[in-house]
């Protein structure tokens, strides 16, 4: 199919953008990597009056870490950046992780991490990871500059918290609290499939090895990402011996919420849910 007719503007400032968006309000659409709305648009799903194009706009292809440690990736920042960045890889290991796991590459050389976190799709892998690292969207707007946390983010699938005339210019990761490890494990029934199981783990440790900070969302087993709010609080505090990795597994699981399909019963994506948590939390150990 192809989409219904639409207007295209390619702004090449981000005020630009913004006006645009002020003027059309809903019948707009943002575009950077495109990977999500093009699809749904062929589909049909989506049928903006508008694209407003912002791979023009300057400064939003950045990933980098700040003063204080906090990492910023621009909303223009490809997935395949990410893929290969010596910085993820010594900063956040679990996004570093979960990067080459992102749809296929040829997606990953268009998406955004950004774009994919604004698309809110139940099933998405950023989503679970800057949730488990307790990030957040910086939204661009009329009033300035807001920032939202990961987990106000989404209000529902395919749902964020955005207004229309606002767009979303980068996300921030926080600082370690310690050293940080961690991983994302995918269950997936061939290569660039969408997560069946999706486990985001971050952790941070001190020099006795007890846990700082940690962090555990899902992906594909409920209505939204999950946030395992007391299986990360279980390990705080701790050494992630066998008995602290267990609790913290069977915690994770009982917070899955995931339906029985054709790719798996709910018994069984509950098991893989806390096999992932134990194999993740077991590898920051090594």
């Amino acid at each position: 199919m192809y989409p219904t007719r639409f207007s295209y503007e390619a702004p090449r400032e981000l005020d630009e953008a913004l006006a645009l968006l002020r003027e059309h309000g809903d019948e707009a659409k943002v575009l950077a990597g495109g990977q999500s709305l093009v699809p749904l648009m062929k589909l049909r799903f989506a049928a903006p009056a508008l694209l407003v194009d912002i791979n023009n706009v300057p400064g939003l292809g950045h990933h980098e870490v700040d003063a204080d440690g906090n990492l910023h990736v621009g909303a223009l920042c490809r997935h395949v950046t990410l893929e290969r960045s010596d910085l993820l890889r010594e900063k956040q290991p679990t996004m570093a992780a979960a990067a080459p796991l992102i749809a296929d590459p040829i997606v990953r050389n268009r998406g955004t991490l950004v774009g994919s976190l604004c698309h809110a799709d139940p099933q998405g892998d950023w989503a679970s990871v800057v949730l488990a690292l307790d990030g957040s969207i910086v939204a661009a707007g009329p009033a300035g500059r807001r920032r939202i946390p990961a987990r106000d983010f989404v209000l529902g699938p395919f749902q964020n918290a955005l207004a229309p005339d606002e767009i979303a210019v980068e996300a921030v990761i926080p600082a370690p609290r310690g050293t940080p490890s961690g991983g994302y494990l995918k269950l997936e029934r061939r290569v660039g499939d969408f997560a069946t199981v999706g486990v985001a783990v971050a952790v941070d440790t001190a020099a006795d090895g007890r846990v700082t900070r940690a962090g555990i969302a899902l992906t594909g087993v409920g209505g939204a990402t999950i946030a395992c709010a007391d299986a990360a609080e279980a390990l705080l505090g701790r050494s992630l011996d066998a008995e602290a990795i267990e609790e913290a597994a069977t915690l994770a699981a009982r917070d899955a919420r995931p339906k029985s399909d054709h790719r798996g019963s709910a018994q069984y994506k509950r098991h893989m849910v806390h096999t992932f948590v134990v194999r993740a939390l077991e590898g920051t150990t090594r």
